[in-house]
């Protein structure tokens, strides 16, 4: 099949062999998932071993398919995705799904197995009835079985939505309220050109004040000359606004330069420095809040979505129950291989299909101001010409000057209050530096280009580190790790050093000793240093410490993994790499 050169094939050929190459990727897909059950079957939920003693951080049982499956023991899923190239949690994922079809959809599994069902199909609604009970999953078993290879995906997913409200109404119902309850900010990824879109959910009279805040915002920008369009001040009002003082002092310096006959449009700009004391009838911004959500049920080792032991984003995950689309689980259907629904952007306003998914049935209505399916533009005619460079310099300069009459206690701040400061760590070569080109990389949102640095550090004052050198190896004789070396190990490694490790390095993760930290007086020095420490995850680290896993730097700095069972991956900067040698 492989070997003549695909360039060789007519057409008849070469649909041929795309028919009989598909046909051996849903067998072989069919034998992953089998595969999948039978290492489930073979690592049990330690409990319901005879002799087990379960140690403090040590392995448990987890269920991973959902009510009726049984119990697995959760480190046993690190090795099986290190196998297949997946996270823990990825993985986890996988053989929650082959075990849900094993023991809640019985037909749909018997017509994969049959050749009359794609696996991936097959998967995506055992996700979708994640949460319901093994009697309702039999409903949806009996009516999805005979068509899950006989109808599109779209009506597919279409099929298995009412299913699912059929077979448990109740949860359903529940499920579409804890969505309407649902409150919070994201921030979505940065695209390469520095612009993030942030997404809130939060009450519509908070949302109402916020908008109408943001708003006088971008009239006050206007008013100090900015000559952008208004959404183009809305989007700067987001920086304005995250500083309270700032944005204060400013709506009251734009209410003294607003003339009563004169519209904020028309007004003539003047400068900050001869504005008015602070009005008192300035009324502050008001800002909403998102309810916190309660943690897991220590009780509860029914695996869902948030228990999983690496989060599924940037994964080639299947599946991810919860979230945006409600406890019941959400139904995936893209061919095998593509990113989650939860690793997308929505489209991008510039996007054409912006416009018609945003007013088509389904989204909230964005309201008269915003509302882009309304015939009258929100900005009258020729509203916002755009700036020069010169004018984005003068506009900044006016705004550094209102913002030092805020804290120096000319304006309505606080006399002495100095801002809220941001540590931004940018990774930037000296090429890029000269050139005055190329691209940055920003932690936490991602590459962007240098030209940008500007826009993203903003108007504001800028203290600029000396330049950490990664390098150096630098220890105490301490077994707690102080600042300076967790902020070179973070910098050195800003992503887990764990076996297809998804996890960015913050705070939150563990910072691990290889060589474990001997607490003899006879122990070594400096054995807390950046050479001996590497970020994990709590889950990697309790695999590391209690499931049987080994893990030794090489002379080039990068870490030699050696699973339970013996086998090898190397994990550098570059990634996860397997080694041949058991």
């Amino acid at each position: 099949m492989f070997d003549r050169d695909v360039a060789e094939l007519g057409a008849t050929e070469t649909l041929t062999s795309a028919a009989e190459l598909h046909g051996l990727r849903t067998r072989a897909e069919v034998r992953l998932i089998e595969l999948a059950q039978h290492f489930a079957d073979l690592h049990p939920d330690p409990a319901t071993v005879p002799g087990h003693v379960l140690l403090a951080g040590g392995e448990r049982g987890v269920v991973y398919g959902g009510v009726g499956c049984p119990g697995v023991a959760e480190f046993a899923v690190a090795e099986f995705g290190a196998m297949i190239g997946r996270s823990a949690g990825s993985a986890a994922v996988f053989i929650g799904q082959s075990l849900a079809l094993r023991h809640r959809l019985p037909r749909i599994w018997a017509q994969v197995k049959g050749g009359h069902g794609e696996p991936w199909k097959a998967r995506a609604v055992a996700t979708a009835c994640l949460a319901l009970s093994v009697e309702a999953a039999e409903i949806v078993d009996r009516r999805v079985a005979g068509i899950i290879d006989t109808v599109t995906p779209v009506r597919l997913d279409r099929i298995v939505k009412a299913a699912v409200q059929q077979a448990d109404p109740d949860a359903a119902r529940a499920a579409a309220e804890a969505r309407a309850k649902e409150r919070g900010v994201w921030a979505g990824r940065a695209d390469d050109h520095g612009t993030t879109t942030l997404y809130v959910r939060a009450a519509t009279g908070d949302v109402i004040h916020f908008k109408a805040t943001i708003r006088q915002i971008a009239d006050a920008l206007a008013q100090l000359g900015d000559t952008d369009t208004l959404p183009r001040r809305k989007a700067k009002a987001i920086g304005i606004i995250a500083d309270p003082a700032l944005t204060n002092e400013l709506l009251t310096v734009a209410h003294h330069l607003t003339p009563t006959t004169t519209t904020p449009q028309t007004a003539t700009p003047a400068a900050p420095e001869a504005a008015a004391p602070a009005s008192a009838e300035a009324e502050p911004a008001k800002a909403g809040t998102g309810a916190a959500n309660p943690g897991p049920d220590p009780t509860d080792h029914t695996a869902h979505p948030a228990d999983l032991p690496v989060p599924l984003a940037d994964e080639t995950a299947d599946f991810a129950g919860g979230g945006e689309d409600g406890a019941m689980g959400r139904f995936v259907v893209d061919e095998p291989g593509e990113h989650d629904e939860a690793d997308r952007e929505p489209p991008h306003p510039s996007d054409p299909a912006y416009d018609r998914l945003f007013c088509s049935a389904g989204l909230p209505d964005p309201g008269a101001a915003d509302d882009r399916c309304a015939e009258t533009p929100e900005s009258p005619p020729g509203d916002g010409p755009g700036m020069d460079d010169a004018g984005r310099r003068e506009v900044a300069r006016r705004l550094a000057a209102i913002k030092e009459s805020a804290y120096s206690g000319q304006g309505r701040g606080v006399a002495g209050r100095r801002p809220a400061r941001t540590t931004l760590y940018v990774h930037i070569t000296d090429e890029t530096l000269l050139a005055g080109g190329g691209v940055a990389r920003v932690e936490r949102f991602g590459p962007v280009f240098a030209a940008r640095l500007e826009e993203l550090l903003g108007h504001d004052q800028i203290v600029v580190k000396p330049v950490i050198d990664l390098n150096g190896k630098v220890g105490v004789d301490a077994y707690e790790i102080p600042r300076r070396i967790r902020e070179r190990v973070k910098l050195t490694h800003p992503v887990e050093q764990f076996v297809f490790g998804a996890a960015e390095t913050t705070d939150s993760l563990d910072l691990d000793h290889i060589a474990p930290f001997d607490f003899s007086a006879t122990g070594p020095p400096r054995q807390t240093s950046t050479d001996n420490l590497t970020p994990l995850r709590r889950y990697s680290h309790r695999v590391k410490t209690h499931g049987g896993w080994r893990v030794r730097r090489l002379d080039d700095g990068a870490l030699e993994w050696t699973t339970k069972h013996g086998f090898k991956f190397r994990v550098d900067h570059t990634g996860t790499h397997p080694l041949v040698d058991r």
